[in-house]
């Protein structure tokens, strides 16, 4: 993940997480450990699209829809794919197989936390950088791969669970004919959970 996209997540997670639209410049560059020009840099198109109000004291979000569709379509989700394998087995069991510190996401995520699923899916997505542990459980075997292992930022290492704005980015960027099902009903969760 670049460095400017933890901005565009933060921002993100603060509207649809904790429902708090305010933001500074140097609080931003602070959390993150980044310049101030780098979080200036990954907020000027934000103000260009007036996506976000720029003010010296205090800044906001104003247009969170836009904010997610604008990460969705900059985020090359295909480069954090650092293993990939075959395993023929039920989903429900590759899942389960799983060790206990990865942080799923995508399908897996989605049927988790909504404990329901608009489609039927067979490709699994976890954030992880124990790939040791993981080949161990899935070696790699011919087959067009239904397990990804995407490598997490720091920042998700910490939080050990991604935010409804990173499943909807990571669901734009799946191949699966069925990822637009998932997509459209985050979406329509964030929304849900916004009162918009």
């Amino acid at each position: 993940m670049l460095k400017i996209e933890y901005i565009w997540r933060e921002l993100l997670d603060r509207v649809i997480e904790k429902r708090n639209p305010e933001f500074t410049i140097t609080e931003l560059s602070k959390k993150f450990s980044l310049s101030t020009s780098v979080v200036n840099h990954a907020l000027i198109p934000l103000r260009d699209l007036n996506i976000v109000k720029i003010n010296k004291t205090s800044s906001k979000i104003i247009d969170w829809e836009r904010l997610l569709f604008f990460w969705a379509t900059r985020r090359n989700l295909k480069k954090e794919i650092i293993y990939s394998t075959f395993a023929n087995l039920p989903v429900y069991d590759r899942e389960g197989l799983m060790p206990p510190e990865v942080i799923p996401t995508a399908y897996t995520f989605f049927r988790i936390e909504f404990n329901r699923i608009p489609a039927d899916y067979d490709h699994i997505y976890f954030y992880s950088n124990n790939i040791e542990k993981i080949s161990k459980r899935f070696p790699k075997k011919k087959g067009n791969p239904n397990i990804y292992i995407l490598k997490p930022d720091r920042y998700l290492l910490k939080s050990k669970k991604i935010g409804l704005a990173q499943l909807f980015v990571d669901f734009w960027n799946l191949p699966e004919w069925y990822s637009k099902d998932f997509q459209e009903a985050t979406l329509l969760e964030i929304r849900k959970r916004l009162g918009s």
